[in-house]
């Protein structure tokens, strides 16, 4: 293993190189999503640009 450190193993790394089934379980919920018409109305689709947002530094904000 390279010399990396705490930092980049446990905030440096991308969710498919951490957890590649979780990451393939969003994708494959992404696909399903976009493929499936919901009439139920009270559940709604979260915009791309939310969805990066709540993903985004502003959650590291916790009080």
């Amino acid at each position: 293993m390279q010399n990396r450190s705490y930092w980049d193993l446990v905030f440096g790394r991308e969710l498919a190189e951490i957890d590649p089934d979780v990451a393939r379980l969003i994708e494959f919920e992404e696909e399903r999503q976009a493929r499936k018409i919901i009439l139920i109305p009270s559940e709604s689709y979260c915009p791309k640009p939310i969805r990066e947002a709540l993903g985004s530094v502003f959650n590291n904000v916790y009080a």
